[in-house]
């Protein structure tokens, strides 16, 4: 990890988070917010470590997990550029409660935790769009733990199929997912074996659903996978 002499927009032109701070608080935060580089599949933070920052990426992707029996990740959520992460435990002045890595080369602001939260505390307007951003996490964290507890395994992958399309929409030809995405990954979004995976991908490669190449994936019917993720 090493900080980078580059520049880029003010956390708050980016995020609308930061919309309603005082200009003597954008002060305090551009003189305090660091831009960080981290190498693909660097940890930023482990599940247990202390919360000394709030992140926000601002290029590449972060996946968010925990890790389970045997060491196998179930991956939370993966962040587009400009979501904000680790607020929750910096809030409330707890450990991560989760690991974060790059899952590509990525460019990320940080902010320490003693000026986020004095912030939160100065400002109420702030402090609302913060409980909002936690309310919304909880509300997807309760979903996805019905999708990946309830839902059969056709049901899941085309749940998390449909999750990275909104998150990262398509490439330039309107049909593949702009994310390459491992087969590994795919599962433990999923909460299924890579094998299983693999074999349910080439199931709706086969009914005409999805085409795949090497990483590549292109969505010939998403009809027909809300379908299949709507009836689990």
């Amino acid at each position: 990890m090493k900080q980078k002499e580059e520049s880029f927009a003010p956390m708050w032109d980016l995020n609308p988070l930061w919309k309603s701070l005082t200009d003597d608080q954008k002060k305090e935060v551009a003189e305090k917010v660091e831009l960080i580089h981290y190498a693909k599949n660097e940890v930023i933070h482990n599940d247990g470590d202390e919360s000394e920052y709030v992140w926000m990426l601002l290029q590449g992707k972060v996946r968010i997990y925990k890790e389970g029996i045997g060491q196998r990740q179930q991956i939370i959520r993966l962040l587009k550029p400009y979501d904000i992460f680790g607020y929750r435990a910096c809030t409330v002045n707890e450990p991560y409660n989760s690991s974060a890595s790059a899952f590509e080369p990525c460019k990320l602001y940080r902010l320490d935790r003693e000026s986020f939260n004095r912030l939160i505390q100065k400002n109420g307007a702030l402090c609302y769009q913060v409980m909002l951003m936690m309310a919304k996490d909880l509300a997807f964290s309760e979903i996805q733990t019905v999708n990946l507890t309830q839902k059969h395994i056709r049901g899941r992958l085309a749940e998390s199929l449909l999750l990275l399309l909104k998150n990262y929409g398509y490439e330039e030809d309107g049909r593949t997912l702009a994310m390459l995405l491992p087969r590994e990954d795919l599962a433990n979004m999923s909460n299924m074996t890579t094998s299983n995976a693999i074999r349910t991908l080439s199931q709706f490669a086969q009914e005409g659903i999805l085409e795949i190449d090497g990483r590549h994936i292109k969505f010939l019917d998403e009809h027909a996978l809300e379908k299949i993720s709507r009836l689990g």
